[in-house]
């Protein structure tokens, strides 16, 4: 039977292990970590299971702490026009066939920053994305634009999907993101899942990654938004992709050019 000091020192060697993790994906949950911590596990012949790891993580106060949202970054009330939901029944099939949009808000000791965001449906990638301290529509732009410079197929007609905010909706982002070949869609309803995955990344950007903290300035902020992407697309894994990453899953497209990812309609990231 194993010794309590035994017990311990492996405990530490465990929690070592999930600073480490934590280090570059602080919001990383549970399940994840484990995921995440079987290499390290099988190279240091450590045998725990998950309800072992949720009890120490418990005990050692490192569960992750949800809070609610509060500020409102959607102004729909306008009368420019709004394009229909062309998302609704619609299979997502592969890479660059759907992006979509939204916009957070980022504290700082000067005020509220705005990060507008856009990702590819299919892997979950983020494509472009754009800090401000205003909400300009001059943000959303510039967020599409890095997304279309990102895109590595030839597609055309790629549909970009937002909520019915002003700034997506103005003539001056709507003739934009049209002359690049974009389809717009818009929601319909007041709903939050007809943009799910865009409200979903959000909240892991805010998070999983420290950017729901108050940060000093725009400056820090934007460098922290350029990390937590990097390590978003490439180092961290979602259940809805199986555990692969959103850059290896949106490469896979070259792979299987007429096969489509089995993915569930569902949020599961």
């Amino acid at each position: 039977m194993e010794s309590y000091k035994i017990k311990e020192i492996r405990n530490n060697i465990v929690i070592d292990f999930v600073l480490e993790i934590r280090e570059r994906m602080p919001g990383t949950g549970t399940r994840k970590l484990l995921d995440h911590l079987q290499e390290k596990f099988v190279q240091n012949d450590i045998k725990m299971g998950r309800d072992a790891l949720f009890d120490l993580l418990r005990v050692r106060g490192l569960f992750i702490k949800r809070t609610k949202r509060f500020h409102i970054t959607t102004d729909s009330k306008h009368y420019f026009y709004k394009s229909p939901n062309l998302l609704y029944n619609l299979a997502i099939t592969h890479a660059e066939q759907v992006f979509v949009a939204d916009i957070t808000y980022v504290k700082t000791d000067a005020g509220h920053a705005y990060l507008a965001l856009v990702t590819d449906a299919y892997s979950r990638k983020i494509m472009g994305w754009s800090l401000e301290n205003n909400m300009r529509v001059e943000m959303v732009k510039n967020a599409l634009n890095m997304a279309y410079k990102n895109c590595i197929f030839n597609h055309k007609n790629i549909i970009h999907h937002s909520d019915r905010g002003i700034q997506y909706c103005c003539p001056d982002h709507s003739e934009f993101a049209e002359n690049k070949g974009f389809i717009l869609s818009t929601t319909q309803k007041y709903d939050p899942y007809e943009n799910a995955i865009a409200e979903r990344i959000n909240g892991i950007l805010k998070y999983e990654f420290g950017l729901k903290k108050t940060i000093k300035s725009i400056q820090i902020a934007k460098a922290m938004t350029k990390e937590a992407v990097e390590i978003y697309n490439n180092e961290r894994t979602h259940w809805s992709l199986d555990l692969k990453t959103p850059q290896s899953v949106h490469l896979q497209y070259n792979k299987q050019k007429n096969k489509s990812y089995k993915k569930t309609k569902k949020i599961a990231i």
